[in-house]
């Protein structure tokens, strides 16, 4: 029996229990809205997508060619239209997840208004973006199960039983709209305890995955931005066990963590660790930091000095009373932080980097995993990286060292659109077009995303569309540049009011009163047009 039929059934039980006095509620219809509704809560959410991830990362441990990806979302339809065009084109959800990003909050969700990526916006806007996403994915599920009801009723209409049969198949076979969003907590919004009460929140909003970095709070800064300052490994532990208490204290066990670590990029420290002795945790993050021998005499009044194996060292403090690091230290720290945050409770890896480059990467995921084997990422296909640039210099140089002729090209102009039919051209395009398959193969990343497209494509966009529509095109412009696509590509909110939930309003105003019901979607509706 269908899970359609079961609830159809269970439906007409419960009113049948209660006698005369629901004689007029319709077991259909009652199975139709909990169809419609088959995520009550933001934990049921999590719980639901957190097996998906689990089982992704399964997936792929066993074959690397199955990385996952995502793209970020500022609000809740971009996200919703986003999933709608992948099932539209790939008829799958299948590792296609949603990335919510710290940055495109602080710069387009903040009620001080656009901010930087320095974690001064309201901490509440994150939950309330990723409780906003899956309003929206819900809302795709209730939309599109609608149409197959009236697919259905329409069979039944016509007396077309396989119509009819193949209807019912399709709501039962439904694939839902709900993805994993992996969600950014920044570095905590303050200690630990702080960042375990908004974890609670952004994971009873619906997130089973969550992402946190190794910067200090107050401090923080984006991963692509100068000065930023990392905080000593425990601190960055207790903030992981945080993260980890709140998922299990709601009953989401498989919840997902990402340490994000930003030491490549990262030259300044606020704290020195403490050690108990040498070699432990907080040795190993001393012994980074850029010191000089000093004897007793050589001290300045307030001067900090550590013993080093017996020997008097000043740390080298700033005037903004920060520590800095040893040169050339970013990548060794950048591997001890990856090592410790998986050894103490992180699932995946974020490493931030300057620029896209797969032997980088590479080298030290293996790295890592000498002492954690199945140690995966999850990497920032960044919109601060300029990828045509980045790659156009990758294939120069490499060509160089092979002795190719490059003398056609200078490097350091290879953004020019000059270069745009060239062989070089070509050739970093189509590194580009397989980075991320050729990532997940030799660099053990997981997880594609790019944090900011929506924010690109948003003013991108409305550039053209102010460009025609202001301009001699008229509403030509916005004919061309807009509707016409949309009618041609089939998509969804060219029906805008469709889109918005006014079919789905209509439908609940039948169940509720009959042929009573004061429709919408009458033939005055000009959504008719569309059809």
């Amino acid at each position: 029996m269908s899970n359609y039929l079961n609830d159809i059934n269970h439906a007409a039980g419960v009113v049948a229990s209660h006698g005369n006095a629901w004689h007029s509620i319709d077991p259909e219809y009652v199975a139709r809205m909990k169809a419609q509704n088959r995520f009550q809560t933001g934990l049921d959410i999590a719980r639901y997508t957190a097996k998906i991830m689990r089982d992704d990362m399964a997936r792929y441990d066993a074959d690397p060619s199955l990385y996952t990806q995502s793209l970020g979302c500022w609000h809740g339809f971009i996200g919703q239209q986003k999933m709608i065009a992948i099932k539209k084109h790939f008829n799958s959800m299948d590792r296609r997840y949603l990335y919510l990003s710290g940055w495109m909050v602080a710069a387009l969700r903040s009620e001080f208004g656009p901010l930087p990526d320095q974690s001064m916006h309201e901490k509440t806007s994150v939950p309330a973006l990723i409780e906003e996403l899956y309003t929206f994915l819900r809302q795709a599920d209730a939309r599109e199960l609608g149409g197959l009801f009236r697919d259905l009723d329409a069979a039944r209409a016509d007396g077309d039983a396989l119509r009819e049969q193949a209807a019912k198949n399709s709501i039962d076979n439904f694939q839902t709209h709900i993805v994993p969003i992996i969600a950014d907590i920044d570095a905590g919004f303050g200690n630990e305890e702080a960042t375990y009460l908004l974890a609670k929140k952004m994971i009873e909003a619906g997130a089973c995955c969550i992402q946190i970095e190794n910067q200090v709070s107050d401090e923080k800064q984006c991963g692509h931005q100068d000065g930023k300052v990392t905080v000593p490994h425990d601190d960055f532990l207790a903030k992981i066990r945080a993260v980890r208490y709140a998922f299990m204290e709601l009953g989401v066990d498989d919840g997902v963590i990402v340490a994000r670590t930003d030491s490549l990029g990262a030259g300044l420290t606020k704290q020195i660790a403490v050690t108990k002795e040498p070699g432990d945790l907080g040795d190993l993050y001393n012994s980074f930091l850029d010191v000089e021998d000093v004897s007793p005499e050589d001290l300045n009044n307030g001067d900090v000095v550590l013993n080093r194996a017996g020997k008097l060292v000043r740390p080298k403090r700033l005037p903004s009373n920060l520590f800095q690091f040893r040169s050339g230290t970013g990548e060794d720290r950048c591997v001890l932080d990856c090592i410790t945050s998986l050894q103490n409770g992180a699932d995946l890896l974020w490493i931030e980097t300057e620029k896209p480059h797969i032997g980088q990467i590479g080298g030290m995921v293996k790295r890592i995993r000498e002492r954690i084997p199945n140690a995966k990422l999850v990497y920032n296909n960044s919109p601060s990286f300029n990828w045509t640039l980045n790659f156009r210099q990758q294939v120069f140089d490499d060509w160089k060292a092979e002795g190719k002729d490059v003398s056609a090209y200078h490097r350091d102009q290879l953004m020019s659109a000059d270069y745009d039919d060239s062989e070089l051209s070509a050739a970093a395009d189509e590194r580009i077009r397989t980075f991320q398959a050729d990532a997940a193969r030799h660099a053990g990343v997981f997880h594609h995303l790019i944090t900011l497209p929506t924010y690109h494509t948003a003013a991108l966009s409305t550039d053209e569309l102010a460009r025609e529509y202001f301009g001699d095109s008229g509403m030509l412009g916005y004919v061309l540049g807009v509707q016409r696509k949309e009618i041609r590509r089939g998509i969804a909110c060219v029906k805008h009011q469709n889109m918005s939930g006014s079919d789905i309003g209509d439908d609940h105003k039948e169940y509720f009163s009959g042929s009573a019901a004061l429709k919408a979607s009458g033939e005055g509706n000009t959504m008719n047009q569309f059809s």
